[in-house]
């Protein structure tokens, strides 16, 4: 592979999720205040939820076009910089071939899946946010979003098909439907995020032995060393609790994932460039752990929710307990 384009590449993707990270807590802030009272139900703070939780509509449409129009726009516009700019700065570089499928299932311990399944999520939440904020009504702004972070992804996996260096893989997909899911289940069913998954990443010494398929870089290695990532599904309890309760609306218990030992896909490498690799074990991870919902914190500041809403996709550093497949069971005072 060439350096320089999968060093492109990688700063690439960081600064288009970034940007779309961004996007609902842009809109959250525009939003906060702007919104009619409705006395029928009650009010977010009575319900110590999330706040760019929207309450299900009436049933009247309520589109604001203009605004509508503008989303459109910027999702049009998005959609086919990002594209353009994924295949200049990384499929160029590579020859092209019939339309084919791999199957990458068994690599990196699928820990690469859960990555596909929390992208997918954000991008469905980030659709989802945008349409609402144009008046889309909450159950076709639950499945547009969800649709638009499948297809999108979509995109991506077809370009990955015509490609010799790789090809459209079935694991992705499925990983990426779940993903968009999550999302427009919960969404349909309660109209809020009860459930949401999460990252956080801590560097590792396994990239030193392979730079330049785990990172050069911290940057890079917080998308490509999967030995230091981990992916969290993390629950709301005060969701599930009566109105009148006073449990923290913030506080949520998360279950995790990762993997270590890993300095290959399927298999690890034994030598680098003359050097020798340790035969590192490969081996699962599974954590239990306390987590906050930033979005549930009840601020007033609009500067605060829009933050919070958009750094929600980081696992905060807590107290942990992993259990692994070597029989392990070790405790962290904090873990990312």
């Amino acid at each position: 592979m060439n350096p320089r384009c999968e060093k492109r590449r990688t700063y690439y993707i960081l600064g288009f999720y970034l940007i779309c990270l961004l996007i609902p807590g842009a809109l959250q802030g525009q939003s906060a205040g702007q919104a009619e009272p409705d006395t029928s139900v009650r009010t977010l703070a009575e319900k110590n939820i999330s706040a760019d939780t929207v309450l299900p509509s009436s049933g009247t449409s309520g589109i604001n076009k203009k605004r509508l129009t503008g989303v459109l726009a910027v999702q049009g516009a998005l959609y086919v910089a990002s594209v353009t700019g994924l295949y200049f700065a990384w499929y160029k570089d590579y020859p092209q071939s019939s339309f084919h499928l791999f199957n990458d299932a068994d690599e990196w311990m699928q820990v690469d899946k859960c990555g596909h399944t929390v992208t997918a999520f954000y991008i469905s939440r980030i659709g989802y946010s945008t349409y609402r904020w144009a008046g889309v009504t909450e159950k076709k702004a639950a499945w547009y979003g969800g649709l638009l972070g499948f297809a999108y992804l979509l995109n991506i996996e077809i370009l990955d098909g015509f490609s010799t260096e790789w090809g459209f893989s079935p694991g992705d997909l499925a990983a990426n439907t779940l993903g968009s899911l999550v999302f427009i289940g919960q969404q349909l069913a309660w109209h809020e995020q009860r459930f949401s998954l999460k990252y956080s990443f801590h560097q590792t010494g396994y990239a030193q032995y392979r730079p330049e398929l785990l990172g050069n870089n911290l940057i890079q290695q917080m998308l490509k060393d999967y030995n230091g990532q981990t992916y969290w599904l993390s629950g709301n309890i005060s969701s599930f609790l009566h109105k009148g309760s006073r449990f923290p609306g913030w506080f949520n218990i998360a279950i995790g994932y990762g993997a270590e030992g890993m300095t290959g896909a399927r298999y690890n490498a034994t030598g680098q460039t003359g050097a020798t690799i340790p035969g590192f074990e490969r081996y699962r991870k599974f954590y239990l752990s306390v987590d906050v919902d930033l979005t549930r914190i009840p601020v007033k500041s609009s500067f605060l929710k829009g933050l919070f809403a958009a750094l929600s996709f980081i696992k905060i550093p807590a107290p942990a307990l992993e259990f692994n497949t070597l029989g392990q069971i070790k405790f962290y005072p904090c873990y990312f």
